[in-house]
């Protein structure tokens, strides 16, 4: 019975075989076809089926209503219906720069994808040390058209608050809440994982500064009420596939209707945690002075296209006094700053870690690159409107690994 794909079932591979067949006339009827599980995310199942004779292959993912990292998380499984239909509207907007949806299925929670397989997570391609040169170029660009192009400013009101309806997300909205608004300045879940090594130093800099949890607790209402544009919610460098001509954001399960500075500060954060490695494991020059363009690149180049795109798209009439469009990018910077600290600051002192500290292997350089990232998270966080360039931004994280220097 189950497998008519009629009720819904966490599928094993066998059963992904079956359901690509019976779902999609993406391969021949005589192909052999051959299913591995991929996933090493949080949250959902992910299957990748080919044929092995023309190589053709596809992607099947699966929500299941708990997450993997912990079964404390219960979760509706209409984040893929998410997924899926802001993956399509993203393909619009930012055409060539998500991968193609062939199918979302509402009984068996599933969406059937474009395989992206030649291509590399950034966040692993940045641990190996490589360049992208259209990686500023292509994250900005998708930034500014999936943001720019979903606010009040350019969309008729009451069809974009149908928007912000269809997006309510609030299952995964309250991950966010929690690992990263609340809890790496509080631990009250008593579920952050703090390297020991940098422990008391993390409890006397992050949670025993009443200044940084004020401007936190700001910060976390912020996220929660202002519905200003569809974000992805979840833009960090392991939902990113690149390879040298390609750049495709993935995941957008956490999508719903918040700050636009969520997601470009999200970008800018795991930039500088790539940085932070690189820095304290005397990574290649040339790397490096990539980095640096990159960070610089993402901040200036999608002020430079948000002012070229607010000339072309906006619509709403007060939107276009003169001087408004300049004052609302001031704004979207500023967010920017306050949501680059927020992210240093949850994958050191929450629950969810990036690879590019935890796997570094000698203690000293670890506790280094750690102490980088959080002394430059507080400058952003308690003085965001300071930041408004790539140099400044990058400054903060200069002058912070200077004063870190190994004694």
């Amino acid at each position: 019975m189950m497998a008519d794909f009629n009720s819904y079932f966490l599928m094993n591979a066998d059963e992904v075989i079956k359901y690509v067949r019976s779902k999609t006339d993406f391969f021949d009827g005589s192909a052999q076809l051959t299913c591995a599980e991929i996933g090493d995310g949080n949250l959902n199942y992910v299957f990748r089926v080919i044929d092995e004779q023309s190589g053709k292959s596809l992607i099947v993912k699966q929500a299941g209503d708990t997450a993997r990292i912990s079964d404390e998380f219960k979760l509706s499984t209409n984040r893929i219906r998410i997924e899926s239909n802001v993956l399509k509207l993203e393909g619009e907007l930012a055409p060539g720069l998500v991968p193609d949806v062939y199918l979302y299925d509402s009984v068996m929670n599933c969406c059937v994808m474009e395989d992206l397989s030649d291509h590399t997570i950034l966040r692993t391609a940045l641990m190996e040390g490589r360049i992208f040169p259209k990686l500023a170029d292509d994250l900005t660009t998708f930034m500014v058209n999936t943001l720019l192009l979903t606010s009040d400013v350019v969309m008729e009101h009451k069809a974009k608050k149908a928007l912000v309806q269809d997006y309510i997300n609030p299952e995964l909205c309250e991950i966010s809440e929690d690992l990263v608004y609340s809890e790496p300045f509080t631990d009250h879940n008593n579920r952050n994982n703090l390297f020991p090594a940098n422990k008391e130093w993390v409890e006397q800099n992050i949670y025993a500064d009443d200044a940084l949890r004020f401007e936190a607790a700001k910060l976390k209402f912020a996220f929660m009420t202002n519905a200003q544009a569809l974000v992805h919610g979840d833009l960090h460098s392991g939902s990113v596939f690149v390879k040298e001509d390609s750049t495709k954001v993935i995941d957008p399960e956490f999508a719903f209707y918040g700050p636009m500075g969520y997601d470009t500060g999200n970008v800018v954060a795991n930039l500088m945690f790539a940085w932070s490695r690189a820095h304290v494991t005397n990574a290649e020059e040339n790397y490096v002075a990539w980095l640096e363009e990159t960070i610089k690149d993402t901040v200036d180049l999608f002020a430079e296209k948000f002012l070229v795109s607010w000339k072309k798209n906006v619509t709403d009439i007060m939107a276009k006094e003169p001087g408004f469009d300049r004052w609302y990018l001031e704004t979207v910077l500023h967010d920017t700053a306050s949501v680059t600290g927020m992210e240093l600051i949850r994958r050191i002192a929450g629950l969810a870690k990036v690879k590019d500290l935890s796997t570094i292997s000698d203690e000293q350089q670890r506790v280094r690159a750690e102490r980088i990232c959080l002394t430059a998270a507080k400058q952003f966080i308690l003085n965001p409107a300071s930041y408004k360039t790539g140099e400044q931004f990058l400054l903060v994280l200069k002058d912070s690994a200077s004063s870190h220097n190994m004694q």
